[in-house]
């Protein structure tokens, strides 16, 4: 009787032990920042060895929208163009400056955005901390060699905008 109890349990055990499953959880975040570009650069030049997105080089200034939805849980890391992404030749070397501050504001405390700005190589952090939408100006400029003139062609660079969870 025993041994009918113990061959019973053998395979009941083996049921038991070799049963398991590993079920998934998903989930979906979505931003609660949102970036959208307000107004396209343009590179004007001004003299044969610069481009400049400045208005009074004759460019555009390009300007990105920031919708923070919720407060405080993102910064804005803005990177000026450091190298284009299109251009002819440029065998001699391109100085890079670049500058990203605050323009117009849904909420007069977003003031704050720039005086807490931290600018590090070419990009520029903003502690995102009021919600609303702001709009950063971005400016760009681009001078060829010492005293070269830029070939002539077509030239693209790129601002990179970001929201990053804090």
């Amino acid at each position: 009787m025993k041994l009918n109890k113990l061959l019973l349990l053998i395979p009941t055990l083996a049921v038991t032990l070799g049963a398991g499953a590993t079920i998934p959880i998903n989930g979906t975040v979505e931003s609660k920042c949102v970036i959208m570009t307000d107004t396209d650069g343009v590179y004007g030049n001004p003299t044969a060895d610069k481009l400049s997105t400045t208005a009074a080089d004759g460019g555009v200034v390009p300007i990105i929208r920031y919708d923070i939805i919720t407060a405080s849980a993102y910064k804005a890391v803005i990177t000026t163009p450091n190298s284009f992404s299109n251009s002819p030749e440029l065998p001699d070397v391109v100085n890079w400056s670049g500058a990203t501050t605050v323009g117009q504001t849904s909420d007069a405390s977003m003031s704050a955005f720039e005086t807490g700005k931290v600018i590090y190589n070419n990009s520029t952090e903003f502690d995102l901390s009021v919600a609303g939408s702001v709009w950063f100006n971005v400016s760009s400029i681009a001078e060829y060699g010492y005293d070269k003139a830029l070939p002539a062609g077509n030239y693209t660079a790129f601002i990179t905008a970001e929201c990053v969870a804090q």
